[in-house]
């Protein structure tokens, strides 16, 4: 066996003999090629990311321009500086949830205040700072706020290309979560550099950095400094540097799998034991992750906002291009094909890019004397003169890369990167059918992820039965070794359809000892064994046996002690067993950790209630309501303090307005039917 001391001398060895080799300006030993991603050094554990700052300092006319790029502009702190938004008419409407939003800056700091009118009246108030601002403001600003390392999204987007201030994604039709809609890992991954998250948590953070950074494409570079510091050089024009990795000198599947990290955004299963941090520039995206999206017949001219990878591989234009492409050995294996970087260079902004460029790409292919020539449409009127001689050219990208919406970000136009003949009226009139969910990024993805991408597709997109019976159809459970194997897919599916008793057999056929022991042990940024202790927590609570839903809601927490959702359930768990002293440290424990966590007060308040403190439970539930005034337990139990003072008329009127927002509550009903007749 080789112990890890032995595995770290024989890194720093390797990493010697490659500087002293390089250094001689030699042919390495080994073939410069495309394929093989065991090569580059900065893919072992041992290479560290150093920051952006310290890539500056030999590639400073890089980083000049970098830093001007969406990817360079894509986070950072609040500031005057940062944000793109018009603040002279910085208010949103949110008629459904009846909310109002304005933003305002006071003393450099940035603030959203959420008010609630009647007849005039400001009725509610709620004023939050604001941490962050995601975004480039190509597009859109978002805002994000930090308490105490717990990261929220907030509910105003600024949308730059119609100036415009708005909900954000996802927050509109009905679905303002308002200031509490999570940003985990797998959301911050993507739109900045990797973060120092907390193991244990959902969106909590030790610290994020600001912006994406050269690492995130090149890959860590620790290696490559100390070879460069030590004075190691590599003529890259006859050979590959291995100490970090250049894209341009990776395969086309490579060089995309770059790309698609982050602008391939969908419906993506990570593969067992891999997180969002663990995919490194040069490595197969396949091998950490499958994305998947739903297709849908007679679509064709719908997409989401970063589909732009996938769109360009369903183009003939690619797909030709990649069949001119031969041989194993060249420096830049993408040379001939059609990849993001034959139009964009990540080094610059597309702001300053020549729009011509585009064209001219065109041009290459489609240019006269080519086998494809000029566009021949006579309804084509806007024409210009090409560098190309006196041979005209039209505006390729405005007929062929339409630019539009997306499918999931309002008030924003992008252009199609599906390259082909523009859609007919005849065929946009087509009625659209789904067709299922394909990995965007893996062949033959197996059974078991497809079924997960069912599952995920349903839990948090689109709550449609026909997923969970897909997912169903890819999971087998006909005996134990089967069960095991897709043991944390069956859990989440039966635990959607609140199957309890079917989720249960499974937790018996294998054994509690078993999975408390020996399966369910494991902490992770996914949090998945918690998750799978927590729903079966869960399926003993809903089925009456407590002590059991307290035994393996407490393993949920030990392995992953932030996850405040765990806990709060966990504290209802001991009220209901009358240990009133435990469910207090757990709603005190979640206070502590995140002061606006609405469900921690409205608990507590109850019992405070319990306890007979209606002093302390009015002051929790006054801290709650000025968080949530719409909060449907909270309402509940604030109504129910009043009725505890004999106060009839308060009660009725919480219970009024609980109803206008959650008119299906049972609970309150029958309270203010008895309120009514009394």
């Amino acid at each position: 066996m080789i112990k890890p001391k032995q595995i770290l001398l024989f890194s720093a060895l390797l990493g010697l003999l490659v500087s002293c080799h390089l250094g001689t300006n030699e042919t390495p030993a080994t073939p410069v090629a495309l394929a093989d991603t065991l090569q580059y050094l900065n893919h072992a554990d041992t290479a560290n990311y150093v920051g952006m700052q310290t890539c500056r300092q030999c590639h400073q006319s890089i980083y000049n321009t970098f830093i001007q790029t969406g990817m360079g502009k894509s986070f950072d702190s609040a500031s005057i500086q940062k944000s793109s938004g018009n603040f002279k008419t910085a208010y949103v409407n949110d008629p459904i949830a009846d909310f109002r939003y304005q933003a305002f800056w006071q003393n450099k700091h940035l603030f959203f205040k959420e008010y609630r009118l009647l007849k005039k009246d400001t009725i509610h108030q709620r004023i939050e700072e604001v941490n962050y601002i995601i975004g480039s403001g190509q597009h859109t600003n978002s805002h994000l706020q930090n308490t105490n390392g717990y990261i929220h999204q907030m509910p105003m987007t600024f949308y730059t290309q119609k100036q415009k201030w708005d909900l954000p994604p996802g927050f509109e039709g009905g679905t303002n979560t308002r200031f509490s809609r999570k940003i985990g890992l797998e959301c911050m991954s993507c739109h900045n550099a990797y973060p120092d998250f907390v193991m244990g948590s959902e969106n909590k953070f030790n610290s994020v950095p600001e912006g994406i950074n050269c690492e995130r494409c090149h890959g860590p570079g620790s290696i490559h400094v100390a070879q460069r510091s030590a004075g190691s050089k590599v003529d890259t024009s006859k050979y590959i540097d291995y100490s970090i990795v250049n894209p341009a000198k990776l395969s086309i599947d490579l060089q995309f799998d770059i790309c698609q990290r982050c602008h391939l955004q969908g419906n993506a299963i990570l593969k067992n034991d891999k997180s969002f941090y663990d995919f490194k520039p040069g490595k197969h995206l396949s091998d950490y992750m499958s994305i998947f999206l739903p297709k849908y017949k007679n679509a064709d001219e719908e997409f989401i906002m970063a589909s732009h990878a996938d769109r360009l591989k369903q183009s003939a234009c690619f797909i030709k291009s990649i069949e001119r492409t031969s041989g194993q050995n060249k420096l830049r294996p993408y040379k001939d094909a059609l990849t993001c970087i034959t139009c964009h260079n990540p080094h610059v902004s597309v702001r300053e890019t020549n729009k011509n460029l585009f064209n001219e790409t065109c041009i290459n292919c489609h240019g006269a004397n080519k086998p494809n020539p000029f566009c021949s449409d006579p309804k084509v009127a806007k024409t210009k003169m090409s560098s190309f001689g006196n041979n005209p050219l039209l505006n390729c990208v405005s007929c062929h890369m339409p630019s539009s919406g997306s499918m999931d970000i309002p008030h924003v136009t992008v252009h199609d990167h599906y390259i082909r003949k523009p859609i007919t009226k005849l065929e946009k009139e087509k009625i659209k059918t789904f067709v299922g969910l394909f990995s965007i990024n893996e062949k033959n993805p197996s059974a078991l992820t497809k079924a997960r991408a069912y599952i995920n597709q349903y839990d948090k997109f689109e709550q449609k039965k026909e997923y969970l019976d897909s997912a169903r159809h890819y999971l087998s459970d006909k005996n134990k070794t089967e069960v095991e194997a897709n043991f944390y897919a069956l859990l989440q599916l039966y635990f959607i359809e609140q199957n309890f008793s079917k989720l249960l057999s499974y937790v018996n056929l294998l054994g509690e000892t078993y999975l408390l022991e020996k399966k369910l042990t494991h902490s992770s940024y996914e949090n998945t064994d918690a998750w799978a202790a927590y729903r079966i927590g869960e399926s003993y609570y809903f089925t009456n046996q407590l002590p059991k839903a307290i035994k393996w809601f407490e393993h949920a927490i030990k392995l992953a002690p932030y996850h405040l959702d765990f806990r709060n359930k966990m504290g209802a768990a001991y009220a209901k067993a009358n240990n009133l002293e435990n469910a207090i440290l757990q709603y005190q424990f979640i206070l502590n950790e995140n002061p606006k966590k609405v469900s921690a007060y409205t608990n507590l308040a109850y019992i405070r209630l319990l306890q007979g403190n209606a002093t302390e439970a009015e002051k929790l539930l006054k801290k709650g309501i000025a968080l949530d005034p719409d909060d449907e337990q909270l309402l509940l139990n604030y109504a129910q303090y009043y009725l505890l003072l004999q106060n009839k008329k308060q009660a009725s009127v919480l219970l009024q307005h609980l109803l206008k927002k959650h008119p299906t509550n049972s609970n309150a009903k029958q309270a203010l039917q008895q309120l009514t007749n009394s």
